[in-house]
């Protein structure tokens, strides 16, 4: 049985939310989740219960809040990425269990962002062979452009400073590029 906390994040993300929303760097949009999930977020990084985890719906509402809502709820602050390794081990979970086949491809997407968030060469290439399972080029594309992105720096450029990482000549030229951040 679904969490109602978790069909709750389910419905704002898929049903209220229109597609380029999920993606947008809006104010408003941080205010609304910050207001509506903010407590939830809070407690989910602290412990994922394992009714979240017991179905694929669960564990895809965990991976949106601990993945996609930090980026939210932190911008531009390390915290945005310290649910990183959680959320990416709910997907793997998910991909172990064959939860991923009893989603839809909007809701597969957002279960493989995780491993396109990481910064881990490895990753990256399952990020690809994951997205283009799916079928949606345009998701495909931005799992190829991060993919590029380490590859070339091992690592996101466009984290360093929320991380307080020293910044190399070469990322300072690359981030001045068109497209070169997300």
């Amino acid at each position: 049985m679904l969490d109602d906390q978790a069909a709750d994040v389910l419905a704002f993300w898929f049903d209220e939310l229109k597609p380029e929303q999920q993606f947008a760097k809006d104010a408003q949009l941080d205010a609304t989740i910050r207001d509506r999930f903010g407590d939830l977020h809070a407690r989910l990084s602290a412990h994922v219960p394992d009714d979240w985890t017991a179905n694929p719906q669960g564990l895809l509402a965990a991976v949106i809040v601990l993945d996609q809502f930090s980026r939210n709820l932190h911008r531009d602050d390390p915290r945005a990425f310290q649910n990183d390794a959680v959320a990416l081990n709910l997907a793997r979970l998910a991909l172990k269990r064959g939860d991923d086949t009893l989603l839809s491809d909007a809701e597969r997407q957002f279960l493989y962002m995780p491993f396109m968030h990481s910064e881990n060469a490895d990753d990256q290439d399952r990020c690809v062979e994951l997205m283009d399972e799916i079928g949606q080029p345009e998701a495909a594309d931005f799992a190829r452009k991060h993919k590029a992105i380490i590859d070339r720096f091992g690592r996101f450029p466009h984290r360093n400073e929320a991380l307080g990482r020293e910044m190399t000549a070469e990322e300072a030229a690359f981030l001045k590029e068109p497209g070169s951040s997300f």
